[in-house]
Order: C-alpha cells, then structure tokens, then sequence
C-alpha cells in the first residue's frame, strides 16, 4: 500500500500485486508492464498508468545508447545494477506502481534466499528472470545447462520467490519452460519472441516474423493453462512492438492478457521525442 506518510508506494504481497491485475483485466484492460532504466523513466510511465514497472540491468544500457542485449553478457554485475537502480532511481519515485526487479537467478556467486531478503527489504513488489538463459540458444545454452548455471537456476529462484510471498512475472521463450515456470508458481508468463525491432539500436534481420511470434506465444499460453489456470499471459518481443501491433496480438492470441515493453516502450519514446523535439528547436530562425 501506498505509505501515507511520505506518498511513497510500499512494496505489495504477492496476492496484492495479482489482485491488482486482475482488477484490470475485470475493466476488459490490457495489463501493461513496462521496463525502466532510470528514475525519470519509471515516473513518467508510472504517470502513463502502467500496470508493473519492472527494472533490470538492461535498461541501463539501453538508456546509455547500447542495445538491450548488452544486459545478456559479462559487462557488469546484473543484480548489483538492478538493485542499485532501484535503490537510488526507481523505488524513490514510484509513488504506488509495484516494482519489480530483474534478478539473474543462475549466478553462482549469490546465496539466492539471500538475495531475494534484500530484494524483498528493498522494496521490490516481485521478481523477474533477467537476465534470461531462455533466450539462449545452441552449443552455448547447452554449455551453460551443463555446467550448472541454467534455465533451471532461474525456475529455482521463481520458486524461491514463490515461498517468500514475492509476486513473479517471468521471460520464458518455449512452451516446455513456461511450464516450469507455472509449476515454481509464477504470476505472469511472458512470451519472449525476440529483440525488439525497429529504433537506432534494434534488430532488423534477426527477428521472427508476427505470424511466426504470435504462433509461438499461443503455445506457450495453451501450455501454462493446462498447469496453471491462475497465470497471467504476456506478449513481448521481436515484432510486437507498437500499439497497433499489441492490439494485433491481442486480437490474435486467444488467452493473452497483455504486453511488457522495454525498449518499446523507454527507448523508443525517448528516441523519437528527443530527436523530434531538438528539430523544433533547431528549426527557429533569427
């Protein structure tokens, strides 16, 4: 609830945070959770009326000009940049929005119930897994799933969550792991078919096309339903990317409930605001 005090949100139960979707869904809403990099963003899309704000260490990146898979590789430790955005940028702006925060649930280096106190005792209403083996592929993954820091790290840290009363809105990309997912007792799957097209720094060639991410985010729906009948359906990805294009979705994927953008959401408005913006002021004349 909200602290009346400061006007500052507290962080939400796990029950809290699902009753609060499924308010939305009962005013036939979409559920938007969007992904933010800095305080300036999460105030603005909390304003926006988004429904989750989610931070993790690829916002930072993607707010300093580099593309979002920046967050997937060795340039830092991704949940000391997820916390440390929440502590000093996002959790003291956000006025009632749940928070939700990135955890890389396969790294080594922490004792997960460890870290998930702190995440909880920061403020956190939740967790996301990210950054995400799921969106791995090939030799690597396989590497990765042998040697001990796979997918199923990320299904214990759900999981865990799970047991602490923590609310979880979680990236899988086949139907098998969001499976997984539904069984550790995550709240929200979301589809993730792909980096985000279109901008100064998304892909244009490594991407599925819609009918190929929509088909792939039906599996995924029609096989958490016969584990879980409890989830909330996200799209997010690839060529789901604008507006138009979730209501497309939306349209066209029998069970889904809504959308988490990123970079469709931070990046792309910032991009086009700010560049537009500079040519009206640039188009003054003396």
């Amino acid at each position: 609830m909200p602290n009346k005090w400061t006007g500052i949100g507290n962080p939400y139960t796990k029950q809290e945070v699902r009753d609060r979707l499924k308010k939305v869904l009962d005013q036939n809403k979409a559920i938007i959770g969007a992904g933010a990099g800095t305080g300036i963003s999460a105030k603005f899309i909390e304003k926006g009326g988004a429904d989750l704000i989610i931070i993790y260490n690829s916002g930072r990146f993607r707010m300093s000009g580099h593309g979002s898979t920046a967050g997937m590789m060795a340039y830092g430790d991704a949940n000391a940049v997820a916390m440390e955005i929440g502590e000093f940028e996002v959790l003291p702006v956000v006025e009632e929005v749940p928070v939700i925060c990135g955890v890389h649930g396969s790294d080594p280096r922490r004792r997960m119930w460890h870290f998930l106190g702190q995440v909880k005792d920061m403020g956190f209403s939740g967790v996301n897994n990210f950054p995400t083996h799921s969106i791995i592929d090939g030799h690597f993954r396989n590497v990765l799933e042998e040697t001990g820091m796979g997918f199923k790290k990320e299904v214990a840290m759900v999981d865990l969550a799970t047991r602490m009363d923590m609310f979880s809105v979680v990236y899988v990309a086949k139907p098998e792991e969001a499976v997984q997912m539904a069984e550790a007792g995550a709240d929200a799957i979301i589809a993730h078919v792909g980096t985000t097209v279109g901008g100064s720094i998304g892909v244009t060639d490594a991407t599925v096309s819609m009918d190929a991410a929509l088909e792939r985010t039906q599996e995924i729906v029609d096989a958490v339903k016969k584990a879980n009948h409890d989830t909330f359906f996200l799209a997010h990805g690839g060529p789901i990317n604008t507006p138009s294009d979730v209501r497309y979705a939306l349209d066209h994927v029998d069970g889904l409930h809504g959308f988490v953008g990123a970079s469709s959401l931070e990046r792309m408005g910032v991009e086009a605001s700010l560049t537009n913006l500079t040519k009206e002021f640039k188009s003054l004349t003396l």
